[in-house]
């Protein structure tokens, strides 16, 4: 199955052209890149939050595998939802599935479906993957859409798999969690209650990440993807993270009593 793009036009340019230059304006290849384990990045429409995004993926070594988990929007009838096999569409062109490696997470975590209905419409990985295709083009990736329905037991047993199929795999992956930050807030507010999020993530947290996010009530709408990445960035030895950039919407539009926060982190 090949996956079209759904957002295309509207969160990034429709056109190969006109979206090469915008990455380029976000992105600076020649910036230092470490390995990482995983990255934090946001999905909102790339005059947002891609500057964000831009400078997550500078900042890190694209390797030819990536797996990418976002939130589901809407109701998905899985908890985690893969696309096990095929391809993904975008301007830049065609990006395939790692059967082999969406296949061991599935062996390593029963609760994994292969669903690929529930990525047709959803946003949230889509706006990763021309960030992707730019530094790597040859790379592959799993997309994984994560259920709002998942419970913290959930999430640590899909980080546990991830691990131990990233484990088995054998070969470099790059995990990716999708998410933005505080939604429709003060800029003052989302500066103090994302600060609290990103606090758990900088100290690879995942617990405390989803016990802050919901006792807070911080509306930060992948933390349950961040939270699975932080528990499988753990167990595959990482041993920091690094906050590489935080910005919200009022920076684009000026206006700053309703913004929509975004947070940018390496974890190696």
């Amino acid at each position: 199955m090949k996956r079209k793009p759904c957002v295309a036009g509207t969160f990034y340019p429709a056109r190969r052209d006109v979206l090469l230059d915008t990455i380029e304006k976000m992105t600076d290849p020649k910036a230092k890149k470490i390995k990482a384990v995983a990255v934090v990045v946001p999905h909102a429409g790339y005059m947002y939050s891609g500057p964000v995004a831009g400078a997550v993926f500078s900042s890190v070594r694209i390797p030819s595998t990536v797996v990418v988990l976002g939130p589901a929007h809407q109701e998905v009838e899985s908890l985690f939802a893969v696309q096990r096999d095929g391809s993904w569409l975008t301007p830049l062109g065609e990006t395939p599935i790692e059967s082999g490696l969406a296949d061991l997470i599935m062996a390593r975590c029963s609760l994994v479906s292969d669903d690929p209905k529930a990525h047709l419409f959803e946003h949230s990985l889509e706006v990763e993957l021309p960030f992707i295709q730019y530094f790597e083009k040859r790379a592959a990736i799993v997309p994984i859409c994560v259920s709002y329905e998942a419970g913290y037991d959930d999430l640590e047993a899909l980080g546990r798999g991830l691990a131990e199929a990233v484990a088995e795999y054998g070969r470099e992956a790059l995990l990716v969690a999708s998410t933005d930050m505080s939604h429709y807030v003060s800029r003052k507010r989302a500066e103090a209650m994302d600060s609290l999020a990103i606090r758990k993530v900088l100290d690879l947290d995942p617990r405390g990440l989803f016990e802050t996010v919901r006792g807070e009530g911080i509306s930060m709408c992948g933390y349950q993807p961040t939270a699975a990445v932080l528990v499988a960035a753990g167990r595959l030895g990482a041993a920091g993270a690094e906050l590489v950039r935080y910005q919200t919407s009022g920076e684009a539009t000026g206006d700053f009593s309703q913004v929509v926060g975004y947070a940018g982190v390496r974890i190696f």
